[in-house]
């Protein structure tokens, strides 16, 4: 077998923690890098909880405690001297996260690469003013990021696409099923196509055409229902094209267009919504129905990943 090579992360919120999850799941040794030291106790009993949940899935081979004493926690960025791959996972913040690739530039050599979990900040932006704008790639994951399949490779404009396909192979032995931008657009494909969605959502309830429950539980029922299975195209290919042709020339030039925040978003901001979190969102929680939303989440997500694992093999 060949040996692993070492991963550096920065990062250990709630993303940046699935994250290195992942990574020691698939038997590398990792070295996180966070701000301060005082969240690396919590950090690590996460961690060690993720594993033990991929443990009880099936999807963990080893002792979850040995996989775990391959993480390094570290607020010293000298730590990650000649390591040759590292992932930020930190704030959507252009500024901060500069910041962090000019101090890893003084430590990791010319040819290593940076990953940014961004969702949504062009790659080309995060490039300027580097020494090495070349192996700085986008690399989106989608949380729970040690359950599911879904990971975006971007390509900046001064990106190097051999770093891309490197991470591309790295990712398939993480168990992703990684897609590759070659050009830079702002959001990449899903938030792109997922906020296109939203903006729809959001004028049918403002506008009285359905309540909250409707259009979820519309998208539940239809959407929900393929989108593992196929996605967009293929399932056109799957239901015959020229029907779809037919109703975009009716349809397309009724979706809403709005460039400005739908207000119902701001209502519920302003007032304090975090979702689950904290108990309060677009629908009514208790403590406990919420605690209730998150584990059943995390349930679904092991199911649909052994359901999508289920027939990608058979394709």
């Amino acid at each position: 077998m060949r040996k692993k090579i070492p991963i550096g992360t920065v990062g250990l919120g709630l993303m940046g923690s699935s994250i290195a999850t992942c990574i020691l799941a698939a038997g590398h040794t990792v070295t996180s890098l966070v701000k301060t030291m005082d969240q690396a106790k919590e950090a690590r009993q996460r961690i060690l909880g993720y594993l033990e949940e991929l443990k009880e899935e099936g999807m963990l081979d080893e002792n979850p405690a040995l996989a775990l004493a391959r993480l390094t926690i570290t607020d010293d960025v000298a730590q990650l001297e000649g390591y040759e791959i590292v992932i930020e996972s930190i704030v959507e913040s252009v500024e901060e996260k500069k910041s962090l690739y000019r101090k890893l530039e003084t430590v990791l050599p010319v040819t290593a690469i940076i990953g940014s979990n961004t969702s949504a900040i062009p790659v080309t932006i995060l490039q300027e003013g580097l020494a090495h704008p070349e192996r700085l790639l986008g690399i989106h994951w989608a949380e729970p990021a040690h359950i599911t399949r879904f990971m975006e490779v971007i390509c900046g404009g001064q990106t190097d696409i051999t770093y891309a396909h490197i991470i591309i192979d790295l990712a398939e032995s993480w168990g992703k099923e990684p897609s590759l931008l070659k050009k830079d657009i702002r959001g990449f494909i899903t938030n792109r196509i997922m906020y296109a969605m939203l903006r729809e959502a959001f004028h049918l309830v403002e506008k009285g055409y359905a309540s909250v429950e409707d259009v979820d539980r519309s998208l539940r029922n239809d959407l929900g229902y393929w989108i593992t299975f196929a996605g967009p195209f293929r399932f056109m290919d799957l239901t015959g094209i020229p029907a779809y042709m037919t109703v975009m020339k009716d349809l397309f030039p009724d979706l809403d267009n709005s460039t400005a925040m739908p207000k119902l978003m701001e209502q519920v901001v302003n007032e304090g919504a975090l979702g689950v979190s904290n108990a309060k969102g677009f629908y009514p929680y208790t403590e406990e129905s919420a605690e209730h939303w998150e584990k059943t989440f995390i349930e679904f997500s092991y199911d649909i990943r052994k359901l999508a694992e289920k027939y990608s093999k058979k394709i």
